[in-house]
């Protein structure tokens, strides 16, 4: 390769990088469910700090409106405050209750920064003409566009929840009237300046999360899912209401110490590589896989029977023996790999499901290898 182009492929490598990086840290579309349920978890940690820290300083917040608000104003947002506590309390329930369950850590979230929101448009809404004074509630907008960047929100979360908070903070001018100041344009600027900084934070705050949770759970050859990190996530699944459907397939490469000693392990390597990409190619995109160990891979499919399974099995196996690779000195090369299956039963533990997919897998190999087994003597789905 010469350095031209070798130079022009490093470019567009690290192209291809940024613009996947800016597609993960823009919606949450393209995060795997592994991911997910790690964000969601991230997220419902600072919600509960976060929220405790707020109902800590409630007490404190309804002195100041004693001294801060009319009378006429107090009879709104004590009661508005009684509200707010309510909610909060909801939040750190929902927040608690949240693993596994992203969604509602997102919603916990989303609760955490509008209940300061509503209860800071009740303020203006209730506000006196002739007190038009804002002192000790206008920091309100400027604090919750700040801590968007406490959570791991993708740009977009961040970017909708902002220009609610601006819209906010454009009402409180038209109520001050200072609008159309240019006190106020500043104000708006300054709101907009720091709403940008945020989405920077969220920016690489996500990104970090990214790298770190894919070097922790993800295998570097292959690109999937490791051992642990594929136990977690099945575990989680196991754990959703209703519970689905799930069938898990257990494959091991034939004779790959063979290719590894013939072709050198830098081929026994490509090997693994391309089996991944059939296995990514096959499966459904809410199934998931894995590299167990070696040569050795686990799938699980969600929503799936042992027959359904078997199929998705018979489909891998064929795919891997039509196959060919060709090794550093040029010579073609094909492999086949051996398939255990088994369904994961009403309550049954991964590790359950997955001995008996194992003894499958070993009844493959010790049949003919290049095969799938889904039943056995012992026991039967």
């Amino acid at each position: 390769m010469t350095a031209p182009h070798a130079a022009s492929t490093r470019i567009k490598t690290l192209a291809a990088r940024s613009l996947s990086s800016l597609r993960d840290a823009l919606t949450n579309r393209s995060h795997s469910r592994d991911f997910a349920y790690a964000r969601g978890d991230y997220l419902r940690n600072r919600v509960m700090v976060v929220c405790a820290l707020f109902l800590a300083l409630l007490p404190f917040w309804s002195v100041i409106d004693w001294f801060m608000l009319a009378p006429q104003s107090l009879t709104y947002t004590l009661p508005g405050r009684a509200v707010m506590l309510l909610v909060l309390i909801l939040v750190f329930v929902l927040a608690r209750y949240s693993r596994f369950r992203p969604q509602l850590a997102r919603l916990a979230a989303g609760l955490l920064l509008s209940a300061p929101a509503a209860f800071y448009a009740l303020v203006l809404a209730t506000l006196p003409e002739q007190q038009q004074s804002l002192i000790g509630y206008s920091f309100i907008p400027y604090m919750l566009v700040t801590m968007l960047a406490i959570f791991p929100f993708t740009l977009f979360e961040s970017s909708v929840l902002g220009a609610a908070l601006i819209a906010l903070q454009l009402y409180a001018l038209y109520v001050t009237g200072d609008l159309m100041t240019a006190s106020g344009l500043q104000e708006i600027w300054l709101l907009a300046a720091l709403l940008s900084i945020t989405l920077t934070a969220n920016y690489f705050q996500l990104g970090l999360l990214l790298r770190l949770y894919r070097e922790a759970t993800h295998d570097p050859l292959t690109g999937l899912l490791n051992r642990g990190a594929l136990i977690r996530t099945a575990n989680q699944a196991m754990l959703r209401q209703p519970v689905p459907r799930m069938a898990l397939i257990m494959m091991d490469l034939d004779h790959f110490k063979r290719i590894n000693d013939t072709y050198g392990h830098a081929f026994g390597d490509d090997v693994l590589r391309n089996f991944a990409r059939i296995l990514q190619q096959t499966l459904g995109p809410g199934d998931i896989a894995s590299r167990y160990g070696g040569e050795e891979f686990v799938a699980i499919l969600i929503d799936a029977d042992r027959a359904t399974a078997m199929e998705v099995a018979e489909r891998i196996r064929e795919q891997t023996e039509a196959a060919a690779l060709t090794s550093h000195e040029g010579e073609s090369v094909r492999h086949t790999v051996s398939i255990g299956v088994a369904a994961i039963k009403p309550g049954e533990s991964f590790r359950e499901a997955a001995l008996r997919a194992d003894h499958r897998l070993y009844e493959a190999k010790r049949i003919s290898r290049n095969r799938v087994v889904g039943v056995d003597t012992a026991s039967a789905d």
